[in-house]
């Protein structure tokens, strides 16, 4: 349906970072946006089968999804910076204020999800809706595992540092022969089928002599130094103003659905629903998923 669409590539340019993404829909309403944010390692592909549905349901809204630095298109963060959760808020809030971007509705899957909760907590006045996709809450941790998470965390950065300076260039073997064996290797380690699987790898690998690598940065991969307490999480949630959905899947994460009752009740307006499916719900029922936003949007 992607070929069918008037789905365009886009770019932001700010400081010394280019956000690229996807958009469709009606371009000139930079006051009716819809913004949909991905996951984790995925890109702003995962959200092509729902860009079509919803620019047939919702005429009147410019509808862009973004690739996060570090994955898709977009540019890697700089060699001494590194992918803090609380970073991933500034860079949206860079894109909001080099567009000059007042309340917007979000859609947002997994790690997006908890982005946009911790933005729309901070900056409600830039939030029209949040509508969550497999995502609720944000990852915590016990107060007495501080000190482990900190030194696990730098310890994770200094592998990584000391193996990237031991290679020249990528290994043999991150690389893959064809786009195919990039696909089936993703499948293998997610709930996608080979269709779905494609749409993400194929926006996510470059091709090289040696082969197929992924463009996302190596560094997304290190164990991150901090967590948010389990109180500190909840307060993210009590400040969120705007209305809420969750869409989730019927196979989706676990703390998804233990989530619901950890924080589900915390939001001031609040409204779930369950679709068949996994964590990539949003690609499996692309047509159910755009209908619920739609209902939403439209309440």
């Amino acid at each position: 349906m992607f070929a069918d669409s008037s789905v365009k590539e886009i770019n932001y340019t700010f400081e010394a970072m280019s956000l690229q993404g996807l958009v469709c829909g009606n371009e000139e309403r930079e006051d009716n946006i819809v913004l949909c944010l991905h996951g984790w390692l995925d890109n702003a592909a995962s959200f092509l089968p729902l860009m079509p549905y919803l620019e047939q349901n919702l005429p009147d809204k410019n509808i862009i999804a973004i690739d996060w630095p570090g994955h898709g298109n977009s540019s890697h963060k700089s060699l001494d910076a590194h992918y803090h959760f609380i970073d991933w808020v500034y860079d949206l809030l860079q894109l909001f204020e080099l567009n000059h971007w007042q309340k917007v509705d979000i859609v947002a899957h997994s790690m997006g999800g908890m982005v946009a909760s911790a933005f729309a907590a901070a900056f409600p006045e830039k939030v029209k809706s949040l509508t969550l996709i497999d995502s609720i809450g944000l990852i915590s941790s016990e107060e007495d595992q501080t000190t482990k998470q900190l030194r696990d965390g730098m310890l994770s950065r200094f592998k990584r540092k000391m193996i990237s300076n031991q290679q020249s260039g990528v290994k043999k073997n991150n690389y893959h022969a064809s786009v195919d064996s990039a696909v089936k290797a993703r499948v293998n380690v997610s709930d996608l089928n080979y269709d779905q699987a494609k749409l993400i790898v194929e926006r996510g690998i470059v091709k090289e002599v040696e082969g197929y690598r992924w463009r996302s940065d190596v560094r997304l991969r290190n164990t991150s130094p901090y967590r948010l307490t389990l109180k500190q999480a909840q307060q993210f949630i009590r400040d969120i103003k705007c209305p809420v959905q969750l869409i989730y899947g019927s196979d989706g994460m676990d703390m998804v659905t233990s989530g619901i009752k950890i924080f589900g009740s915390l939001f001031e307006q609040f409204s779930s629903v369950e679709l068949v499916g996994g964590h990539h719900v949003h690609m499996e029922k692309p047509q159910e998923a755009a209908e619920l936003i739609k209902n939403f949007l439209d309440e």
